[in-house]
């Protein structure tokens, strides 16, 4: 059975997810800080550069990122406005040779193929979201000696007082269970949760709990080496 993290806001109209999130970045010219995740920057600076595919990638700060260290990078968006607003922000940092983009309502289409990195960064929606069929995919586009990289919203930020409508925030333990990875081809190097300082719209000083998983695919060994 698949289950979802996200529950339909009923502040927002009934809605399809591409009209939401097209809305979304048209009505702002930009949504995002152009500033990768910090949780992307502390887990994988250390990798060697790869292949890596960004999920939900909006205007490409965390793929830019990544292209800037080497990675060729295939950024995945359901919205054509952040695509193109990626597509602009890579060819100003000098990388579009290293960033490919392309369009996909994750939960129903999925980019084809294997990657050394995939990065899913706040996979959380306020209108329907398939979010943990989504993250099993995701594993199996990671190659054999890959990391598959999640980081989501443990809850509220402090400054609300009560939730503005239903969300089923994920666990730690609960997300690495719904992955359902077989032990002997996993290993798990990060699961914790960070607390970072932030502001409300309003000016609030506050903070967020964010969970945060690195997870490799272990290589297989190769037998036929060892045997000359």
């Amino acid at each position: 059975m698949t289950h979802t993290h996200t529950h339909p806001n009923p502040h927002i109209p009934p809605t399809q997810p591409a009209e939401f999130w097209e809305a979304r970045y048209r009505d702002s010219e930009r949504v995002w800080s152009g500033r990768p995740n910090p949780l992307l920057v502390r887990e994988a600076s250390h990798l060697p550069p790869g292949t890596a595919l960004d999920l939900g990638c909006g205007e490409g700060a965390d793929a830019v990122w990544l292209a800037a260290r080497g990675w060729q990078v295939t950024g995945i968006d359901i919205s054509h406005t952040a695509l193109e607003r990626a597509a602009s922000h890579a060819a100003e940092a000098g990388v579009a040779d290293r960033t490919t983009w392309e369009r996909h309502e994750l939960g129903t289409t999925f980019p084809e193929g294997t990657f050394d990195l995939v990065n899913a960064q706040f996979l959380q929606s306020p209108v329907r979201l398939d979010q943990e069929g989504i993250l099993r995919q995701a594993a199996t586009a990671v190659a054999e000696g890959g990391t598959l990289l999640i980081v989501m919203h443990g809850g509220w930020p402090s400054w609300r007082s009560e939730a503005p409508f239903e969300m089923e925030f994920p666990t730690l333990e609960g997300t690495l269970s719904a992955l359902g990875l077989p032990e002997e081809s996993w290993s798990v190097e990060t699961m914790s949760a960070m607390r970072r300082e932030c502001v409300s719209p309003e000016g609030v000083d506050g903070f967020r709990e964010d969970n945060v998983w690195r997870i490799r695919r272990v290589q297989k060994p190769e037998f036929g080496s060892a045997f000359g």
